[in-house]
């Protein structure tokens, strides 16, 4: 496979046609034909075939799209970090879990970032659970989130912050206001960010202890987006304490008392024990200090020019 042949199927695959793929790419049908046929012969896949209605693509073709995607797009980041490297820049990759990378990684990056001149940052959501792997098999310089299940000796291990996970809802909500037991939040409607689908972390744990079912749970793209609709009284939602304090300060929202509806956690920050990279030492050292993790809770972002967010595709069954 090479890149011109995935270019040429990714642009199929957008454009929904040879046709108009070789107009977006600016070469001839016969040679956008020529690549697929290529890429279907080494393969020993079909990929896709035309139907009346467009393309209608094979298992392996919407796995190829997927790929081609993340491996274009992987090209296009080296193709920067070598020209960066060049000019005598340092890249540092962080490993984060979906709950620290949506509240808190902004302002820690922000900060961070602003202590060094010559550093350029790419941040990845990462299931909790691949921590280690994504630092032994050198994918991530340094991982941000719960710790680990299982202590693994080739990964340092340091707490980074304390944070509070409460249970929150809309002040229409029946049960605003009241302390609930396990079995009636057991049964409402959670409405959650994608923490929840992780294996580890304060959320997923809420979850398990009060054994909420599958069947009532509702996972957002972002945590954010599942507290708006826990502000129309759609259900419950489960939120770190300091970023819905202001709605709970306004009435927005309202939170649940009682043992059963809140937990406390620590993020910690994971790095390899015998690495010689500084830069990942350094962020694990500044992140549990004072003015990192005010900066976290209210941070606003860094500039794009620092930032390069790294690329990852999800297929869904």
């Amino acid at each position: 496979m090479t890149p011109t042949q995935l270019r040429a199927y990714a642009a199929v695959v957008r454009c929904g046609s040879v046709k108009h793929a070789a107009v977006e790419l600016e070469v001839s049908e016969s040679a956008v034909s020529l690549h697929i046929g290529q890429l279907r012969k080494e393969l020993g896949d079909q990929l896709f075939s035309r139907t009346a209605s467009g393309l209608s693509f094979t298992p392996g073709g919407l796995r190829l799209a997927s790929r081609a995607t993340e491996l274009l797009g992987l090209q296009d980041i080296t193709v920067l970090e070598v020209s960066a490297a060049g000019q005598g820049r340092r890249l540092l990759r962080v490993g984060a879990s979906s709950l620290f990378a949506e509240h808190a990684a902004p302002g820690l990056i922000e900060l961070f970032a602003n202590r060094a001149a010559d550093l350029d940052l790419e941040l990845s959501v990462r299931n909790p659970g691949s921590f280690a792997a994504a630092l032994i098999e050198r994918r991530v310089d340094i991982a941000i989130g719960p710790a680990p299940a299982v202590p693994n000796p080739a990964v340092r291990c340091r707490p980074v912050m304390y944070y509070k996970i409460v249970t929150v809802t809309g002040p229409d909500h029946p049960m605003a206001g009241c302390q609930p037991s396990p079995r009636q939040l057991r049964g409402q409607t959670w409405l959650l960010g994608p923490s929840a689908a992780a294996d580890r972390g304060a959320i997923p744990t809420l979850l398990r202890r009060l054994g909420v079912p599958d069947d009532r749970q509702e996972i957002f793209q972002s945590h954010a987006a599942a507290v708006e609709e826990a502000k129309r009284g759609r259900g419950v939602a489960a939120a770190l304490a300091f970023t819905v304090a202001p709605e709970i300060r306004k009435g927005q929202l309202v939170p649940f008392h009682g043992p059963h509806t809140g937990l406390e956690e620590v993020w910690h920050s994971m790095t390899l024990v015998d690495s010689n990279l500084t830069a990942p030492a350094e962020l694990a050292r500044f992140a549990s200090t004072p003015r990192a993790i005010q900066a976290m809770m209210r941070g606003n972002g860094v500039s794009v020019a620092r930032f390069k967010p790294s690329i990852h595709v999800t297929l869904w069954s």
